[in-house]
């Protein structure tokens, strides 16, 4: 593939390119060359009302209750590089919706936080080629988003109270090869999981493509451990077995026994795999212990030519050995590539089904 200015990494960093660069923020709505710094009223105007323009006028936009903006608004081709945020409100009400090339329905549709690896709320560090949570929830996104014609991003905030977002998301201006295929997400949540039933990361997947990544905010409604449950990938026409079975769930997240030392959970992060986040019980109202997990296939994405369908079970023990099927709250986060876009997502959860209780 020529290079163009899309997947910059060590390798390449030397190699001049025709891309052109641009970024958008609250300071620069539109991206246009030129054109940042220029606010004259926003957020911090009064802060800047002895230096005026250029100053630091519009860092940040305000959501009120119900409020949707558009982040952004490109015309292709190009591609999606880096997006920061550091949103102050209920980041499980914050619902990022992401649109390519004019079509009605989105490719990605997530809360704000559980696309940034951090559903249940409070801070976790995360570490990782794919997703930063850097001290104090400072968002980073690394997904290479090309596009033909046009990208859309787009923020609701559906809490009853009002939302603060920074934000920067910088792109490239750049061609765009043919055998580039569309960056999805799509967020999924039951609660509890009924019983013997298994829990869906991603169905209705039709098309070329390949998924890259898991992230997974799971709730334990159970006392003892939670992760004996197999991931599966059924691609290309499987039916009753898939073609990728796993063995177990703490393997998936590419940890070992219970994710367990010296008697307790270890929160890990790493380039690839981890578990940023354990909350324990605190004694008081803090009952259930709490984790979020992440999974990038990043030098092993699951590539599939028809169709794909992504499983987890939820298992744990019970007397006598055996496995118990799990009724735990689990949500996830499915990441994939692929051409054409997706056909329309199932409804997202109505605000009571998304709220972390």
């Amino acid at each position: 593939m020529t290079f163009n200015g899309l997947g910059t990494n060590m390798d390449n960093l030397w190699r001049l390119s025709d891309a052109r660069s641009r970024s958008i923020s609250a300071e620069n709505p539109t991206g246009e060359k030129g054109r940042g710094g220029m606010a004259t009223e926003g957020t911090g105007a009064r802060a800047a009302r002895d230096l005026g323009k250029g100053w630091k006028v519009s860092p940040c936009i305000r959501l009120e209750p119900g409020e949707s903006r558009v982040l952004a608004d490109v015309d292709g081709p190009g591609a999606i590089q880096q997006i920061w945020m550091t949103p102050a409100g209920n980041t499980r009400f914050m619902i990022l919706r992401i649109y390519w090339d004019g079509a009605e329905q989105p490719a990605v549709e997530c809360p704000l936080g559980d696309f940034f690896a951090s559903g249940w709320g409070p801070y976790a560090h995360v570490s990782s080629l794919a997703v930063c949570v850097n001290p104090r929830n400072g968002f980073n996104c690394y997904w290479q988003m090309p596009f033909r014609e046009r990208c859309r991003i787009t923020i609701i905030n559906i809490a009853d109270e009002q939302a603060t977002l920074f934000y920067q998301i910088n792109y490239t201006l750049t061609d765009v090869p043919e055998d580039a295929a569309y960056f999805h997400a799509q967020f999924r949540r039951t609660n509890p999981l009924p019983y013997k039933d298994v829990y869906t990361i991603l169905d209705g997947v039709e098309g070329r493509g390949h998924y890259v990544g898991t992230y997974t905010a799971w709730g334990s409604n159970n006392n003892g451990w939670w992760g004996e449950g197999e991931i599966k990938f059924y691609m290309d026409g499987d039916e009753e077995f898939p073609t990728i079975c796993g063995t177990g769930t703490e393997d998936y997240f590419c940890g070992a026994w219970c994710f367990r030392a010296d008697g307790e959970y270890q929160p890990f992060t790493t380039p690839y795999a981890g578990m940023p986040q354990v909350i324990r019980p605190d004694g008081e109202n803090v009952s259930q212990q709490r984790f979020g997990l992440y999974r990038w296939h990043i030098t092993d994405p699951v590539r599939f030519q028809q169709d794909l369908r992504v499983t987890m079970q939820a298992l744990g023990w019970r007397s006598g050995g055996r496995y118990l099927p799990l009724q735990d709250d689990i949500a996830s986060v499915a990441y994939w590539y692929q051409e054409p876009p997706a056909a329309p997502f199932p409804p997202l959860p109505g605000r009571d089904a998304l709220e972390v209780i």
